[in-house]
């Protein structure tokens, strides 16, 4: 990227290294000549003048300053003697001088002067017509709307930074220059009328004391002594430079092509850095001055001279100049704030190919112009306090102001500008980092590591967080070494996870902890909060978490700004996750078990630790087609039940007026074919409010048992879906296998309406859609004949598989994206035929989405 700033324009001309012409050339400046009389050339201006020209124009301005301090001349010999031989004919003569009185005019000083009015920069004439303000002189007024036309109209811009780029020879030189801009800022930052005036003293030494501190901090380290080495030289030339042609009245845009030239062979970033810390080293002067004139004697005597006491004296009117200036300078911060950030810009991420880095290198040039111009009108200001007085600074401030204001408005339109650029460049870094970090962090998990400190910093403390983690046990938080060398389960959510969920997880986690030390020692469970990254994190979001982390016992992430979005994303590509919880199990070397055992969880619990897929496995491999399966132990009463050998009827469904049906005619069923029959209802899936008022219905009326909590109904259909999904994980979602295609066969009634299922004791005797099973029952006194020779597990399973093919009812399932995996292909558990394929769009207000499908 550092090649691309010296690529702002392409140069054909040779290089030139202005430290060799300026070292070798004469400087009136800096070099002391052995004939102070002999005609020499001033390098900024390529005039030839004198040493004593140089003096005749400095010189009138000290002796109208002092003026006051020698009192009335009565006597024209003592006015002689004092004055010199600047009013002396002989030794005019002498001098090389006319006797001219346009010389002695000169001596009267700018203010009496209009000669050399007409040779000051416009921002320091004294005129007596514009001492009257803009506001009130329209020859001031129409000459200001004139040089704002020619001066900041686009139409001109073009011929300016054609010849600022005429002067841009760089030579390679790189610089860098961050150290001096930082201790630019400090001095500018400490350079104001408040700190001289409003701050007491020993509130200044302290912040003295402690900026000293913090200077010495950044400022001397070795490199930027270095730095400092190599440009000190650069630094005072320019300074001097800006000095003495603010002094003499050059114009802003002759003065600004002076030091582009002196800075031709650096880069656009340090041209700007060094003539801005030309500038600081002035007015940081100046201000060091005001601050500290009247507790030191040695900076009392050198404020003197530079009439210090004297404007600090007269500050409150010249506190709208000084408030312009304020204001000039911080854009200017500002500007070269923004310039040097896209120095930094990593080039691996953004090229100068970029639309937006290119428009923004484009601009460039024209930025550091008008910066330094923006600089140039400052140093102006202060040249002229400090060498023609407080009195011309309030008669002029009004004029002063405005122009300083105009600069602010082009200098902050430029960043504006910038500023879009800049947030477009770190936009698409952004993407890039983020894209380059998902495709290394599942490449992350093929790596050998020592521990799992390494994958779970970067998942659960990419913020470095000294405490990331909240302990659910002693409410404190926690260092992430806890879990070092651990087996990890990322329960990985959103905040709307459900209380049910919650709940029904927390129980059997507290069931794997009582179970005696083997089972504390398995795993540690954290949870991952997942925040959609793209919604604003809200204070309602704030207490839901702390909500749901207040009820878990065990570690969750301190909070959701813990993970970072790219982290989020990865999750989501790795993991399937959206926006259902996923629970994803790591060994103590960060390895992953299984991407997903909350399916494992459900069905087994903690026993099916470790959760790996040869585990899964197994414990299928030992389950049969039983009640015990569906219901495990959530409920004591039906267990009682089966271990009785009762007849055992599980119906669902929302439909009320079924529910009656079905109860009273399976009651009847039972009664005249003398069996014990109980039933439970176990709601349905979808539709909780349907479920409550069924539940309701069934009580008051008591048509059967009914489970009344309805975690209970979330964690049924939730196991059933679970077993669906870790099928379909395992490859075994076919017709070979019993178990699959039963609970096919239940999840799709659920979605199709009433269901019903008969068992004895354990054995599960039919399973059918609610409308067979319902006229089954009705229908018993056409199949009870055959009870006495098949029995009546037989003769009810041989009814309703005639009523099954004659009804010829259809079947679907759901999987929704969230769930990660999704079939290729499916087989209908009634007709054994190749399910069709449908894309549907439901909207049940269950839930929201919180990541896109990537």
């Amino acid at each position: 990227m550092d090649q691309s700033l010296s690529n702002y324009t392409n140069q054909t001309s040779p290089s030139l290294n202005p430290e060799k012409r300026l070292l070798t050339t004469s400087n009136p400046l800096t070099t002391s000549a052995t004939n102070p009389l002999t005609p020499t050339t001033n390098p900024f201006t390529g005039a030839a003048n004198s040493a004593m020209n140089q003096l005749q124009q400095q010189l009138p301005l000290q002796q109208h300053q002092r003026q006051p301090l020698l009192g009335p001349m009565t006597s024209p010999v003592a006015q002689q003697q004092l004055l010199g031989p600047m009013t002396n004919p002989v030794a005019q003569q002498l001098l090389g001088m006319s006797p001219n009185p346009m010389h002695q005019q000169q001596l009267m000083g700018p203010k009496n002067n209009p000669m050399l009015n007409s040779m000051m920069n416009p921002m320091h004439t004294p005129r007596q017509h514009e001492l009257m303000g803009p506001m009130h002189n329209p020859m001031m007024q129409q000459q200001n709307r004139g040089e704002s036309n020619s001066i900041f109209s686009a139409s001109d811009d073009n011929v300016i930074m054609k010849q600022v780029l005429d002067t841009h020879l760089p030579d390679g030189t790189e610089v860098d220059v961050k150290p001096l801009v930082n201790i630019v800022e400090e001095i500018l930052k400490h350079a104001t009328i408040k700190a001289a005036i409003d701050v007491d003293a020993s509130t200044s030494l302290v912040a003295h004391t402690d900026h000293v501190g913090k200077m010495e901090d950044r400022s001397h380290q070795t490199d930027t002594v270095a730095m400092l080495h190599l440009l000190s030289h650069t630094i005072d030339r320019l300074a001097c430079e800006m000095a003495f042609k603010c002094l003499t009245g050059g114009d802003g845009h002759s003065i600004a092509l002076g030091l582009f030239h002196d800075v031709a062979n650096y880069h656009w970033d340090a041209k700007l850095a060094l003539i801005l810390a030309a500038f600081a080293l002035n007015y940081g002067e100046f201000w060091l001055l005001a601050q500290i004139y009247s507790s030191n004697q040695l900076a009392k005597s050198m404020a003197v001279l530079r009439q210090v006491p004297m404007i600090m004296e007269h500050s409150a009117p010249l506190k709208p100049k000084f408030d312009a200036l304020n204001k000039l300078i911080h854009s200017i911060i500002e500007l070269t704030r923004c310039i040097l950030q896209f120095k930094e810009l990593p080039s691996m991420y953004v090229t100068t190919e970029v639309p937006a880095m290119a428009r923004a290198l484009s601009k460039v040039p024209t930025a550091v112009y008008w910066n330094v111009r923006g600089i140039i009108a400052c140093a102006a200001q202060i040249t002229s306090l400090t060498s023609m007085g407080h009195e011309y600074g309030i008669s002029s401030s009004e004029m002063q102001s405005w122009e300083l204001t105009s600069l602010v408005h082009k200098i902050d339109h430029l960043i504006e500008f910038l500023k879009k650029q800049l947030e477009e460049c770190h936009r698409l870094i952004g993407e890039r980092k983020e894209l380059d970090f998902r495709q290394s962090f599942s490449q992350m998990f093929d790596t050998v590591h020592i521990d799992n400190m390494k994958i779970l910093k970067i998942i659960l403390n990419y913020r470095d967080d000294p405490l990331p983690l909240f302990d659910g046990v002693t409410k404190q938080r926690v260092n992430l070494e806890v879990l070092r060398k651990r087996n990890v389960l990322l329960l990985i959510s959103g905040l709307d996870m459900s209380n049910d969920e919650l709940s029904i997880l927390e129980q059997i986690y507290s069931e794997s902890r009582i179970q005696g030390s083997r089972m504390d020692t398995l795993y540690d469970l954290v949870w991952v909060p997942i925040v959609d990254p793209y919604v604003e994190y809200t204070e309602a979001m704030h207490r839901r978490f702390e909500e749901m982390r207040s009820t878990m016992p065990w570690y969750s992430v301190n909070h959701p700004s813990n993970i970072d979005r790219a982290v989020k994303k990865s999750i989501g590509d790795r993991w399937h996750f959206r926006n259902k919880p996923i629970l994803v199990v790591l060994d103590p070397q960060g390895r992953e078990l299984s991407p997903n055992a909350l399916h494992m969880m459900w069905i087994w619990g903690s026993v099916a630790f470790p959760f790996t897929i040869a585990r899964e496995e197994a414990l299928w491999r030992d389950e049969t087609w039983r009640l015990e399966l569906l219901v495990s132990s959530m409920d004591p009463t039906i267990l009682d039940w089966v271990r009785d050998g009762k007849y055992i009827f599980l119906y669902g469904g929302d439909d009320i007026e079924w529910i009656r049906k079905f109860t009273r005619s399976a009651r009847a069923m039972a009664n005249a074919a003398g069996i014990s029959l109980e039933m439970a209802y176990v709601g349905k899936s979808k539709k909780k409010e349907n479920v409550r008022r069924a539940i309701a219905t069934i009580n008051a009326e008591k048509l059967s048992y009914c489970w009344q909590d309805t975690a209970l109904i979330w964690f049924f259909w939730t196991r059933l879906e679970s077993m669906l999904f870790s099928k379909i994980q395992l490859k075994r979602a076919d017709d070979q296998d019993l178990i699959m295609l039963q609970i096919k066969k239940l999840l799709s009634y659920d979605k199709d309406g009433s269901w019903a299922l008969l068992c004895k004791g354990s054995q599960i005797l039919s399973n059918g859609h609610g409308s067979t099973m319902l006229q089954t029952p009705v229908d018993f006194q056409l199949w009870e004949k055959d009870i006495p020779t098949t029995g009546f597990d037989l003769s009810f399973k041989q009814y309703h598989d005639k009523l099954h093919v004659a009804a010829n009812n259809c079947c679907r399932f759901e999987f929704p994206i969230a769930a990660g995996r999704i079939p290729e292909g499916m087989r209908c558990p009634e007709c054994h035929r190749l399910m069709e394929k449908y894309i549907a769009y439901l909207c049940c207000h269950d839930q929201t989405g919180l990541l896109e499908p990537y």
